[in-house]
């Protein structure tokens, strides 16, 4: 179905057909039609099927543009997944002026989201701890929404999240429209969800939706680390995400990686904000192949093309299994999934072999790697300069390859901040493109340079 059978305004349907929204997916055209016309929602859709459009149109469809006050709030579980929403929004909020959206999440200064506050927003994207600690302080009024967004509501309803829900629905009209957009639902997040939404229209289309194509491998052994190198040696992916259930583990594993020569990060709770950032970037633009991850990264990585996920540690819910694999396989590009397990956790795999399409392996049946390295594609240059400078990703590309002579394939993605940008650059010009931009001039300025 075309976005122009929904009652949206030209402008609106001018800008989502600019950005690519040709026909809706299974979970816009389901959902949708309810959000516009202002009912609870209840939807689920599998990761990666559209739900952040399924919720944003009618969003910033039913918002009052000349009201600076914050109509809808949407939380989310972890930063990643709040920022990869607040920068979708922005995008499908450019056919209107002035629409401001704010994001409210941990790891960001208190006091520079104080500031931001006092001059209101129309949208708040955030994450339940950041959120509740502004309503408490009274930096932050909820008194004119009419629109609460639940997004991955399946992890946001669970015992650990529910009290700050509660807490944050306190602080909200009774009168309002309540979206919950999940990948997956069981029977207790049902039974929580339904006891604040009213009449909610139930949406399901993961039945409707084409799966992702997913080899999955389970693979007995008595050395995971070496079957892990076995496997990269043998499939030779282009990125991997590889899961550890604990912070201690997916760090330690990291620096096993390197010892072997095999390039790696890793991403978990303990990180500083700019050092997530720092570890992300790196992945997103192919100068580290390899990211550890424990399951605070499942939910809002925006990787597009990822070539593989490892279960390290088996996942402790198989709907953590479905998350995590849900990573790989997307738009039409096959993936594959492993699983790796030892022999004391041969009952903890048991009920995966329901399933006939998944593969039990020995890891004894693959071949040794020997002197097998995996080492990045680009390295990525920090230039401290950012949205704040009005530095944009094409005045970077002019002077890499103007003056500094780069070809274009030899620059990868850019990414800017408020402050910083990343530049990723292929390995044998790294050397060139370092000396240019630190001793040259970008927008006829000089910049800090620094390399990661």
């Amino acid at each position: 179905m075309n976005f122009s059978k929904l009652p949206l305004t030209q402008a609106m349907l001018t800008n989502l057909d600019t950005l690519g929204y040709k026909k809706m997916t299974p979970i816009q055209d389901a959902a949708l039609p309810a959000v516009l016309e202002g009912k609870d929602v209840m939807a689920e859709a599998k990761t990666g099927s559209g739900k952040t459009a399924a919720f944003g149109i009618g969003v910033l469809h039913n918002l009052d543009v000349k009201k600076f006050r914050v109509q809808s709030l949407i939380l989310c579980p972890t930063r990643e997944l709040a920022d990869q929403v607040a920068k979708e929004l922005r995008r499908l909020a450019r056919f209107a002026h002035n629409i401001k959206i704010l994001m409210l999440t941990g790891g960001e200064s208190f006091g520079k989201q104080l500031g931001s506050l006092s001059h209101q927003a129309h949208i708040v994207v955030g994450t339940p701890g950041r959120v509740l600690k502004h309503l408490n302080k009274e930096s932050l009024d909820l008194s004119n929404l009419n629109t609460f967004v639940l997004d991955e509501a399946d992890r946001m309803l669970d015992m650990g999240f529910i009290e700050e829900i509660e807490s944050v629905l306190s602080f909200m009209p009774k009168e309002r429209q309540t979206l919950l957009f999940s990948a997956t639902y069981d029977g207790e997040v049902k039974k929580v969800a339904k006891e604040f939404l009213r009449e909610p229209v139930i949406v399901k289309t993961t039945a409707d939706e084409l799966p992702n194509e997913i080899e999955e491998i389970f693979y007995a052994c008595s050395d995971k680390l070496n079957t892990f190198v076995k496997i990269l040696a043998q499939k030779k992916p282009k990125n991997v995400i590889i899961f550890t259930n604990t912070k201690l583990e997916a760090k330690e594993l990291a620096e096993k990686l390197i010892e072997k020569k095999i390039d790696a990060l890793a991403i978990h709770g303990d990180l500083e904000q700019y050092e997530r950032n720092d570890v992300l970037v790196q992945f997103a633009n192919g100068s580290t192949p390899i990211l550890v991850a424990t399951d605070v990264a499942a939910r809002g990585l925006d990787i597009k093309e990822l070539s593989m996920v490892v279960n390290y540690d088996l996942p402790h819910t198989e709907e953590t299994y479905t998350h995590r694999i849900g990573r790989t396989g997307r738009a039409g590009a096959k993936g594959i999934a492993i699983t790796l397990y030892s022999t004391y956790e041969m009952e903890k795999v048991e009920p995966y072999k329901s399933s006939e399409k998944r593969l039990f392996l020995e890891a004894d049946t693959l071949p040794e790697a020997k002197g097998f390295e995996m080492k990045p594609e680009f390295v990525t240059l920090v230039i401290e300069g950012g949205k704040k400078d009005k530095l944009r990703a094409g005045d970077i590309l002019g002077a890499l390859t103007g003056e500094a002579g780069l070809q274009g394939k030899s620059i990868g993605k850019i990414d800017i901040y408020d402050k910083q940008a990343y530049v990723a650059i292929a390995g044998d010009v790294i050397d060139r493109a370092y000396k240019y931009l630190k001793d040259g001039k970008i927008k006829n300025r000089k910049f800090s340079i620094w390399q990661l």
